[in-house]
This record gives structure tokens, sequence and C-alpha cells, in this order.
């Protein structure tokens, strides 16, 4: 983690859910950087814990608190925690994410369901819950879509609902809470290096450097790519900026780039 001077959000609550790894880890490390006391949520809490650690040895503030996105009683919970210990909240990420990769003819009905009840359920749940402890004048609201959201994909069926779902729902929420000072926006990550998903579905070698080389900018996202979007949208930069996904994806969507996941994955039920 690095240090900055012009800590942007000193005093602000943020909640991170899926903030034990990957892209929202980082996420929320940047926020810490910037100043914010961030509240790390996912379903394990040792995870959390060293995420939290790391942040607090920075010189940031950080909790976890374990919680399943599915669950709302749970994030409710969470999200009081989070209020209670850090102040009123006004920056929220809703980062929790499930993927694998099925045929639509190979996957059970609670296999898609699963991806759905994560993905598109859990993001309005962390953001309903959040909103029970909210601050709402200049409060920032960020969903973490997928190119699967607007690119139909082969094996990715059960995402390409799921994050469409997601986009709309983050759409609704910016005119919904808008006139109460609530900004709601997305981000469309494309490939990301060191990430689970980025592992299962381009695994680093040909495919992934097949992938890199369709791409405008010709190479692959880091997390810091993401996280600076991210911050950029729950700034004072993006004041009037609401109701946008926005992608950060090295131009794969505009491009209409595709992963080509294998397909030698199996039945998944």
């Amino acid at each position: 983690m690095t240090t900055f001077a012009n800590r942007m959000f000193e005093g602000r609550t943020a909640l991170v859910s899926g903030g034990g790894s990957g892209i929202n880890q980082r996420i929320a490390e940047r926020l810490a950087e910037q100043g914010a006391s961030v509240a790390l949520v996912g379903r394990t809490q040792s995870k959390l814990d060293a995420v939290a650690s790391g942040i607090i040895a920075a010189g940031g503030k950080s909790a976890g608190f374990a919680a399943d996105v599915r669950d709302y009683d749970a994030l409710l919970r969470s999200s009081a925690a989070a209020h209670e210990q850090f102040g009123a909240i006004s920056i929220v990420v809703c980062g929790a994410a499930g993927n694998f990769p099925a045929l639509a003819n190979a996957m059970s009905a609670n296999a898609f369901k699963s991806v759905i009840d994560i993905d598109l359920l859990g993001t309005f749940n962390t953001c309903r819950a959040a909103y029970e402890h909210m601050d709402p004048a200049g409060a920032s609201i960020v969903t973490i879509s997928a190119p699967q959201a607007v690119q139909a994909m082969v094996m990715q069926s059960h995402v390409c609902a799921a994050k469409a779902g997601v986009d709309m729902l983050t759409r609704t929420l910016a005119l919904e809470w808008g006139p109460l000072g609530i900004r709601v926006n997305g981000v469309i990550p494309g490939p990301v290096a060191d990430t689970e998903g980025m592992d299962r579905l381009a695994p680093a070698g040909p495919v992934r450097d097949a992938l890199a080389a369709q791409l405008p900018l010709r190479r692959v996202a880091t997390k810091d790519d993401i996280a600076d979007m991210v911050v950029f949208l729950c700034s004072d930069a993006a004041k009037y900026v609401t109701g946008a996904i926005i992608p950060c994806d090295g131009g794969m969507t505009t491009a209409s780039i595709a992963i080509q996941t294998p397909r030698s994955a199996t039945r998944h039920g």
C-alpha cells in the first residue's frame, strides 16, 4: 500500500463486499490509503482479518465483518456493526461475485441460481442493507459488473444474466436514490491479472496471451486499474456522475471481444 498526502476520504466509512481477496481487496486498500475507514464483508472471517490487518499495519483503519451476501439479515448486522465502529456509511462497493464455466445444457438449475443469488441478489442485499446505515449526503455506491453484462459469451449464461441485472439495478437505484444525495454507478472490469476469475476463464499462457493481443491496449488490467476507477467514482471529481456503467476493460467491450473459455468444462450441478 502507498501513502497519499491528499487523503480525500478522510472521516468517511466505506463498506466493500468481497473485500477479502482479488480486485475488491485492492479497492479496499486504495480506499483506506485515501483515508476511509473500511469495513470488509465476505464469507470467511480469516481472510477479512488478514486484509484488515494489512490495512491497519499500513496506517489505515479497517475491520472484517463476516456475512454471505445472499443473506440479507447477515448483511444488515454487518452494516450495523460497521456503522457502530466507524460511523455512518458513505461509500459502498458491491464486489462479491461467483463464476464457473459451464454450458447451459450442462448446468443444473441450482448452479445457475447460485450465480444469480451471489451476483444480482447479493448486490441488491448489499445496497439495501448499507442504505439502512448510510449518510446519504454525498454518498457513493459502486457496483462491480463484467463484460458478460453486455456481451453474450459461451459457457457464461448465468453470469451474463446476473451481471445484466446488476447493471439495470445500478441504473434504477441511481434514479430512486439520486434525490437523496446518493450516487450509484457501475464499473465493468475487463480481464484482470492475478485474480481467481481470470485464472478460471483465461489461464496464464496461450489463452491469456491471445486475449491480450486482441485488446486495443494490448494488455490485461491490473487490480490497480480497476481500483483507480472506483476511487474516481467515489470522489468529488465524479460528483455529477450517477447511473453510469463505465467499462474499465482496455477496450474489450468496444471491440466486442469475448473471452474464449476452454470448452473442457464439465457438467456443473
